[in-house]
């Protein structure tokens, strides 16, 4: 059975004036800029989309604004999850209500939960929401690792528990997670997370990667997936080498969606590159450094600005 998703699905920096307001302009530009860029789905609303800092009403905005502005070319996943059940029962199904092809379901961050309660919670929503939902596993801003076998036992109960984003710094887990898993259940989709694990969870079995830079590089990491299904293993390791350097951005500022906005500006996009707070805008020695980093980043990949 084929996976449902898979490839390059980047995350979506939620693009957005001064005011909190969304900046449907920029966000279209963006979005067709990445289908343009033949990517394979786009997530809205997980880290890199702030959504953790948005009132419920602007992530609904932002998740039927997007469904309805990509409509159908490719697939879109909404993030909803929250600290609180409730709260991500509502955001999902908004989310399905809109026309979402699936959700992605971060764990519940603050408090830990007994692995009952974990299960709990998202047997609730898997019981209520009739859509495909991914899993969402950030142990390093939840607090809360998500285990290959805690997987295993919710992809067992529910049949729409089609996948995971894997935003975990040990290759060994994502092995795990794709043996443990993919053994019960062939067709659920492993994505990576982080950019430099790539090609390591597609080596191992895995579906493709959900990274920050496709947002900004798109066809580095498409043209990394292309290669790989092709069989032309050289010229993927050749991409992921061009890609790996690209996490150094990250290290610029915390939280680092406002290097992500930069960058995306750089590829001649016109859009605000404004953020929520407690975000803060970039000062003109860092931006200063995204622009460097990006003019060497093209230059030597022959990728084009718009």
């Amino acid at each position: 059975m084929p996976v449902k998703f898979h490839g390059v699905i980047p995350p979506i920096p939620t693009i957005l004036h001064k005011e909190g307001k969304l900046d449907e302009k920029g966000m279209g530009a963006l979005i067709d800029f990445l289908i343009e860029s033949k990517v394979d789905g786009l997530f809205f609303l997980g880290s890199g989309g702030e959504f953790s800092q948005m009132p419920i009403d602007l992530r609904k905005e932002v998740a039927a604004f997007a469904i309805r502005y990509v409509n159908g070319r490719v697939p879109v996943l909404i993030g909803t999850g929250t600290p609180s059940t409730l709260d991500t029962l509502e955001l999902s199904c908004h989310a399905k209500d809109a026309g979402a092809d699936g959700i992605v379901v971060i764990n519940p961050y603050y408090w830990t939960l007994t692995e009952e309660n974990l299960f709990q919670h998202y047997a609730d929503i898997a019981e209520a929401i009739d859509l495909p939902i991914l899993l969402y596993n950030f142990p390093g801003l939840t607090g809360q690792d998500l285990s290959p076998e805690f997987v295993l036992s919710m992809v067992k109960a529910y049949p729409n528990i089609v996948g995971i984003k894997e935003t975990v710094d040990s290759v060994g887990h994502t092995r795990e997670m794709i043996y443990t898993v993919k053994a019960y259940k062939e067709d659920f989709a492993v994505f990576s997370g982080y950019d430099d694990h790539f090609v390591n969870t597609l080596s191992l079995g895995g579906d493709g990667s959900i990274p920050l830079t496709a947002s900004f590089v798109p066809e580095i990491s498409v043209g990394i997936y292309q290669a790989f299904k092709n069989g032309d293993y050289k010229r993927a390791i050749e991409l992921h080498r061009k890609l790996a350097p690209t996490l150094s951005l990250y290290k610029l500022d915390s939280p680092f969606v406002n290097v992500a906005k930069e960058a995306i500006a750089l590829r001649g996009l016109e859009i605000s590159t404004d953020v929520l707070a407690p975000a803060r805008p970039l000062n003109e020695e860092k931006k200063a450094q995204i622009k460097n980093f990006m003019e060497q980043l093209l230059n030597e990949s022959a990728v084009p600005t718009k």
